[in-house]
């Protein structure tokens, strides 16, 4: 006979063993003598419709076949599989005998009994119904989880202990056995379900893209066979501009605050007979000149100007000076927008901003018509810091559009402005600028800001910098401050300095250059920096608009003379032009360290040292330089202070840099004669140069030593800094060798301009005001002098720093500041 069980759980009173397994047989006869009258099963009432023929040959049923009737609303209908064993089969009566699969106990026969019993024709027996006691099933749970297949030895063992017969711990754990299979395969059924259900949703979607193809690049339906390579490009172009449209009509509800459909009919550029249209952004600027064409703008501001294009945005937000909250993108375009508004209004010649000095020079800003005309962008100024604002025009060897690609990039700017920027970085990138070039373009930047001189500290910014070109051979770059503070106090501790609107406005001339009108405007914290050079960093010497023009002008013949294939003012020393190029290279990273050590910038990390023998004013710093090819191995030591001069820029640095005076201060020459070998020039003036040095040796081992120096002066400043290299390094740099791998400890001095006249004689200066002619000391010109070494303490960077080592850099400043001032005849 064939079975299709199923088992039904329902509750039991008086038990703690769960649900109640009842066994329904669907007994399929195969022969024809056995009929409904005759056997054991002759009168059992099933509890499910009799299961259709054509599933009997099914191992595992489904449970969606059957409609379970659940007994007194507990338990659930499972199945048995083609593994339960047929010769046990429960024989149940709704009103009295209940198998209780882990609780009660019901004494069944098995097949081979129930047949002998039928030959036998005897009356039928009553099984006698046992129910276990919790205890019972506590012990008999407890053993199954440890062994679910006990053996005879282990059964009669349980049944002696729990007062039981063996036959009947024997059919507790086939019941026990078999709701466990139960539960595993509807567990199983569930999950194939859940699997089959997802395979269907998969197979649907995917029906779906083979009726309907997409293109991946353009978005659009793909169209079978093949399609030109120029309907291709149009498509990829067409669905661009489809998203750009998008992003700005979702820009254009905020800046306008209604809706404004991407659907809507384009609006022509209305034409405009005026000259160059500033108007950018809120504020309506007029024109600055009479040339050029209409200004295209990237927005509808809602003021009459409009755009045909839009700004791209290419990355996510980011948060301002370490603080995680995120600023939208929106307020990145409003700022940028205000701040150039600013810009243009404060760099338009003849505007009521400014003040001129008597002789038509410096220029000063008009505080009370500032505050009128604009409102704070970043905030009100914080509390204790104080403004500096300068204006300056210049003309410099450099078209405006290389200029504005110089001043985007990063590394670029960085090399435009040596001495003036230590470190620079592009954190966000918002806009790339549009139709491949940077107008539009918006990026937020990191930059440290640093004077050569120990006492002014890095000014450590964040800033948004913004591109827009104004007309034809007309653009303008602006930077204002991220670091805004609504209260009105310094939120950011390490925040020395704000960035208002400030940047420059460059337009081409029929030369090939360029005229530069540079802003500069800022408020930081004074009390920061030594008394010495408040003056000089108040009237915006340095990091004024002067300082920014000068640098540009100097670095922009710089590179008119390194693309060009002749250097000015050679000797014609034997050296190919990618030598030369090597050894400015060279110099450009010896100048860079030097400025690292002088003005404790995070180029390099530095470790301050505050001994008691050494003066307040000499900063002495240490690192260990393990891997870094360019410097020797070891622990290094910078020491570096300034000191106020009363000689003019001019005369001290032609002093420092004239190597037939070198023997006077340099106290490593030891009195010496030194040679200039190598002159290569880097600009028109004399001093811009950078040389090779060598002086006559007392032994064979100093004759390998040779003098690397590089020296410049431009308005504002100058700076002679020097290196010992050996022979054989160099010989490989003039051969146009990789310099990256030179060994560089640079010292040396800067020079900034200063007059005394200007702000009283400054406190604590060394020597005294003397007039002309007496000791050779300058009448009403003064100078700041700021003296740096760099030395090799120990080649082993695990060595202790000794006190004697610091006293002989201390020694070595204060010796070398005495013998200049001598040579000068300052007394």
């Amino acid at each position: 006979m064939g079975f299709g069980g199923l088992i039904s759980s329902a509750s039991g009173g008086g038990s703690s063993g769960g649900g109640v397994a009842r066994v329904v047989a669907d007994i399929t006869p195969h022969t024809s003598n056995m009929n409904s009258s005759s056997g054991a099963f002759a009168h059992l009432p099933l509890l499910t419709p009799p299961i259709p023929s054509s599933m009997h040959s099914s191992s595992t049923l489904s449970l969606s076949t059957v409609q379970p009737r659940k007994m007194e609303g507990h338990g659930e209908l499972g199945l048995i599989g083609e593994n339960y064993d047929p010769g046990l089969v429960v024989r149940l009566r709704d009103d009295g005998y209940e198998s209780r699969s882990g609780s009660d106990n019901v004494e069944v026969a098995s097949g081979d009994d129930q047949d002998a019993g039928d030959d036998q024709g005897g009356p039928k027996k009553k099984k006698k119904y046992h129910r276990h006691t919790p205890n019972q099933i506590q012990e008999l749970e407890g053993f199954f989880k440890e062994c679910p297949h006990p053996d005879e030895k282990q059964r009669l063992e349980l049944s002696r202990r729990l007062g039981l017969e063996t036959k009947q711990v024997k059919f507790w754990f086939q019941n026990r056995r078999t709701q466990m299979k139960t539960q595993l395969e509807r567990h199983e059924n569930i999950i194939l379900r859940q699997e089959n259900d997802k395979l269907r949703a998969e197979n649907s979607l995917m029906r779906d893209a083979m009726s309907n193809p997409v293109c991946n690049n353009c978005g659009g339906p793909a169209i079978p066979g093949q399609i030109s390579f120029e309907e291709h490009q149009l498509r990829i172009e067409n669905a661009r501009l489809k998203d750009e449209l998008n992003r700005i009509c979702s820009l254009a509800n905020k800046f306008l605050g209604r809706p404004l459909s991407s659907l809507a009919t384009p609006i022509a550029l209305p034409s405009s007979n005026s000259g160059l249209e500033l108007a950018v952004g809120r504020n309506g600027i007029g024109a600055l000149s009479s040339i050029g064409t209409p200004l295209p703008m990237g927005l509808d501001l809602g003021n009459g100007v409009l755009s045909t294009s839009g700004m791209p945005l290419i990355k996510g937000p980011m948060s301002l000076m370490g603080n995680e909250v995120q600023i939208d993108r929106s307020m990145f375009i409003d700022l940028a927008l205000t701040a150039m508004d600013e810009l243009i209004k404060m760099a338009q010649a003849d505007s009521p901003l400014w003040f001129k000095s008597l002789d038509g020079g410096k220029e000063t800003l008009n505080l009370e018509e500032y505050a009128r005309t604009f409102s704070p962008c970043i905030g009100t100024k914080p509390v204790g810091f104080v403004s500096e604002a300068t204006r300056g025009t210049g003309m410099v060897l450099i078209n405006s559009l290389a200029l504005v690609e110089t001043l985007m990039d990063e590394g670029r700017w960085k090399e435009m402005f040596p001495c003036m920027i230590a470190r620079t970085a592009t954190i966000d990138l918002i806009s790339n600028g549009m139709t491949g070039t940077k107008n539009g373009a918006l990026q937020v930047m990191h930059a440290e800001l640093q004077v050569l001189s120990p006492f002014v500290p890095v000014r450590q910014l964040k800033f948004l910098r913004f591109c827009k070109q104004q007309a034809e051979g007309v653009w303008a770059v602006v930077d204002v401050s991220l670091d805004i503070s609504q209260e009105g106090t310094n939120v950011h501790p390490f925040v020395n300095c704000r960035r208002l609107p400030s940047g420059f406005v460059v337009q081409d001339m029929p030369n090939g250059c360029s005229r530069v009108t540079w802003v500069e405007h800022s408020e930081y914290d004074e009390s920061i920096i030594h008394e010495l050079y408040r003056p000089f960093i108040n009237i915006g010497l340095g990091f004024g608009a002067q300082r920014w023009i000068a640098t540009l002008q100097r670095q922009s013949e710089f590179l008119a003379i390194l693309m060009s294939s002749t250097f000015p003012n050679e000797d014609h020393t034997a050296i190919s032009l990618a030598g030369k190029r090597s050894m400015l290279k060279l110099a450009q990273r010896m100048t860079d360290n030097f400025c690292s050590g002088v003005c404790a910038s995070t180029t390099h990390k530095w470790d301050s040292l505050r001994l008691g023998n050494v003066g307040e004013d000499v900063r002495v710093m240490t690192r260990k330089n393990l891997d870094d090819p360019g410097e020797p191995s070891g622990i290094v030591l910078s020491a570096a202070t300034s000191v106020w001069m009363p000689v003019t820029q001019q005369r001290l640095f032609d002093f420092l840099r004239d190597e037939r005076l070198r023997s006077q201060w340099d106290i490593l020459s030891a009195g010496r004669p030194i040679q200039e070998m190598v002159h290569i020039a880097k600009g028109q003036k004399q001093g811009n140069c950078v040389s090779l040095l060598r002086g006559s040796s007392a032994n064979a081992s100093e004759s390998n030593m040779l003098i690397l120096q590089e020296t410049w002066t431009d308005e504002s400043g100058s700076v002679v800094v020097y290196a010992p290299v050996d022979v054989s390094s160099i010989n490989v740099v003039m051969g146009g060798g990789d310099s990256a791998y030179v060994a560089l400890l640079p010292s040396g001095f800067a020079i900034l301009p200063d007059d005394h006249t200007s702000f009283g004689v400054p406190p604590n200066c060394s020597g005294s005001i003397v007039k002309a002619g007496d000791n050779g000391s300058d009448v009403g010109g003064g100078c700041l002098l700021t003296v740096g070494f760099q030395i090799l303490l120990n080649s082993q960077p695990t060595a202790k720093l000794t006190v004697e080592s610091v006293e002989t850099v201390n020694n070595l400043i204060s010796c070398t500041i005495q013998k200049i001032k001598a040579a000068l005849k300052i007394t």
